[in-house]
């Protein structure tokens, strides 16, 4: 088993109070896990298969994208500056209409290039010809916690036969790629679904005893429509249909009231924040200060780069840092620690996965380097408050998921940049054209 010491290099670690601290010294790899962490130096570097020296580098864990659609990648720069639901009716669904799998393929490889280069090693996706983002995704060597996104606005033969592919994908892929994809089940939205189909849907979940994922609260026309149609805003809504019955992930959860934040923390359901999305839409501002303080897990997602418009988490982060500052009138509401975890360690606890998200012994060898050498890292007075306030994705340097390197010195190891990109203009073309 192939043995890896990164020394004289700066790491994130966990602080031992909820916090966390940055440590000069090493750090050892053995198959998919950390072996050792520490500060100084450890025994001689002769004795490990791969030395690296890792002067002028911050590593730090892999980033976790809790919430995206990944082949939208086509859709990017189509639709932009319009509301949610002119968005989706006008520009998204029309043009998705048209999505063939080869589209699926090409546009998630091209976001996982971009995912890759900017630090992300595991996501969560939500779409269509799910089997295709599930090659990709084992193909590039990255984490995925993947979904076929089921929308029940269709007659119930097609409504059961989405199910079927669901139930289909969602058990054939689970563990696959030595354990780097996992699955959930995906009603679309309350909005998107007749109540006896999530119902349906969760008791998949069940059987399959795998969680839940859906859209929650995005905006607040949402919130009324869920009103109108059923008599109660969609966190009632789908209490009541049974989705908070199994491990829960929503996106957005944007419109909530107090009542609705307690329910979300009795059931423990997780809340991926997506602060650029949800800006660039006028979705509002989620308030995840009072989700925070209710003890609701909350992290980070970009959405789709089709309202995004990029998959940059450092720019999420900075942006969870920030907004909530101005609008709450407190400096203190996300301190950079808290941004950084929400974007990491909170990240990889919000899809279940128990060993990563953290560098420490023991935890699967998911990190990633960002480069200090540059002006905007000086003075290294706090490099925690820098990875927030000053880093973007660019920083990146190198990346390793499960002990592999999928990215050397900014370069990919598993993946065919341009290959990607050429066969990606050629399904935009077709589309566009």
């Amino acid at each position: 088993m192939k043995t890896t010491i990164i020394h004289n290099g700066q790491f994130v670690v966990p602080d031992g109070n909820g916090g966390l601290k940055v440590i000069s010294g090493y750090m050892t790899i053995e198959g998919q896990y950390i072996t050792d962490i520490g500060e100084g130096q450890p025994s001689p570097a002769e004795t490990f298969d791969e030395v690296i020296d890792g002067s002028h580098r911050l590593y730090l864990p892999g980033l976790v994208n809790t919430h995206g659609h990944a082949a939208m990648a086509l859709l990017r720069g189509i639709g932009d500056d319009l509301a949610l639901q002119v968005w989706l009716e006008q520009k998204m669904w029309p043009n998705e209409a048209k999505f063939t799998a080869d589209d699926v393929k090409w546009g998630t490889l091209l976001s996982i290039v971009e995912m890759i280069k900017g630090g992300t090693t595991a996501f969560v996706d939500m779409y269509d010809h799910m089997d295709e983002v599930a090659n990709a995704v084992e193909q590039s060597g990255m984490r995925g916690c993947l979904a076929r996104g089921v929308i029940g606005l269709c007659p119930p033969d097609v409504q059961t036969a989405k199910l079927e592919e669901a139930i289909r994908f969602a058990r054939d892929w689970n563990g696959r790629a030595d354990g780097r994809i996992t699955t959930m089940m995906s009603p679309h939205a309350p909005y998107t679904c007749p109540p006896d189909y999530i119902e349906r849907i969760v008791q998949a979940a069940h059987d399959l005893q795998l969680p839940l994922h859906t859209h929650m609260s995005e905006s607040m026309n949402e919130v009324l429509q869920n009103e109108r149609e059923y008599g109660a805003r969609p966190v009632e809504h789908l209490r009541k249909l049974g989705v908070f019955s199994r491990p829960c992930l929503v996106a957005h959860g944007v419109h909530l009231t107090d009542e609705e934040i307690a329910v979300l923390r009795e059931y423990d359901v997780r809340v991926s924040h997506n602060p650029g999305s949800n800006l660039k839409l006028a979705s509002g501002i989620a308030r995840v200060p009072e989700l925070l303080k209710a003890g609701v897990l909350v992290s980070l997602g970009t959405d789709s780069s089709a309202s995004n418009n990029n998959l940059d988490m450092f720019e999420e982060m900075r942006l969870a840092a920030l907004l909530h500052k101005g609008v709450s009138g407190d400096p203190t509401a996300v301190p950079a620690p808290q941004a950084l975890k929400m974007g990491t360690s909170i990240g990889a606890a919000s899809i279940w996965l128990d060993d990563v998200g953290e560098l420490a012994a023991g935890n699967k060898a998911d990190l990633i380097a960002v480069d200090i050498d540059q002006p905007h890292f000086y003075p290294h007075s706090d490099l925690v408050s820098h990875l927030i306030y000053s880093a973007s994705a660019g920083d990146v340097t190198d990346s390793c998921v499960d002990g592999r390197w999928v990215m050397r010195n900014r370069e990919l190891t598993t993946l065919d940049v341009e290959k990607i990109k050429a066969e990606f203009n050629r399904c935009y073309r077709r589309l566009v054209g």
